[in-house]
């Protein structure tokens, strides 16, 4: 019995995965390559992470990228340097985002007005501004390329249950998820399809020590399932959305949040 060998690095599609260092973006990372994906794994500070996320995929063909993705041109410069490593990226994964953190909380009747205004320019930046200008260097990479691909930004469950300690979150995950429906009308002619993933609350290194606290039960009993999702969860709905078989799915938002809140 034979085996049929991989085709040649430069035949795979490319995914430009941003925060792919760690945590979720780690996990997307590793799932497109394990599918034959080449990935370009963008990383913001921590060039050691990207680089633990860059020995773990699976092939041949990868690239670690950087970029401030609050700086407009160093996102340009980002797009530039994954499509030029990989000849042609064919799926975008809006994943980096300033996430809620000890450090940034913002409840509007407790935080001072500096703060506030520190905490909305960060996130606006890096989790509206920062996905918006990626998605239109991408966009006009693929129409250039002929059209077709696939854009998947990664949401929020917090749009729609509300995050008063972190209002800006929400707002810009919320702007995220009307962003990408507007690209999907505007990029359909192109054949590029564009959707959401709105996640609960995820296991990653970063939540590790909220849920071994006290407060871990409580967040687990969100869900019927009495758990909260695992990094592969969300990467396996990435593979389904940046899939061919999901072109239809355009303009979706996927909840993937265990029952943890439903829309009607």
């Amino acid at each position: 019995m034979t085996s049929t060998p991989s085709p040649p690095a430069a035949d795979r599609p490319a995914a430009l995965v941003t925060g792919a260092s760690r945590g979720i973006g780690r996990a997307i990372a590793i799932a497109l390559a394990a599918r034959g994906d080449r990935v370009a794994v963008h990383y913001g500070s921590s060039r050691a992470d990207g680089e633990e996320t860059l020995a773990l995929l699976a092939g041949d063909g990868h690239v670690l990228v950087s970029g401030d993705l609050a700086d407009a041109d160093q996102v340009r410069a980002l797009m530039d340097a994954a499509s030029d490593a990989l000849g042609s990226i064919h799926t975008l994964v809006n994943n980096a985002a300033v996430g809620p953190s000890a450090t940034n909380g913002h409840r509007v009747d407790e935080v001072s007005y500096a703060d506030w205004q520190r905490v909305w320019t960060d996130m606006i930046d890096v989790n509206l501004r920062g996905a918006a200008n990626l998605t239109y260097c991408f966009a006009n990479h693929r129409i250039g390329a002929g059209g077709g691909g696939t854009i998947v930004n990664i949401g929020s469950r917090g749009v729609f249950v509300g995050e008063p300690d972190y209002p800006a979150y929400a707002a810009t995950k919320g702007a995220l998820h009307a962003f990408a429906q507007s690209m999907a009308v505007a990029l359909a002619p192109h054949d590029i399809a564009v959707s959401t993933i709105a996640p609960g609350f995820v296991s990653t290194d970063r939540q590790s020590e909220k849920l071994s606290g006290p407060a871990g039960d409580t967040i687990r009993a969100q869900s019927p399932f009495g758990r909260v999702a695992t990094p592969h969860e969300i990467a396996a709905a990435v593979l389904y959305l940046s899939s061919p078989d999901a072109t239809w799915a355009s303009g979706t938002i996927l909840d993937l949040n265990g029952a943890s809140h439903l829309r009607s």
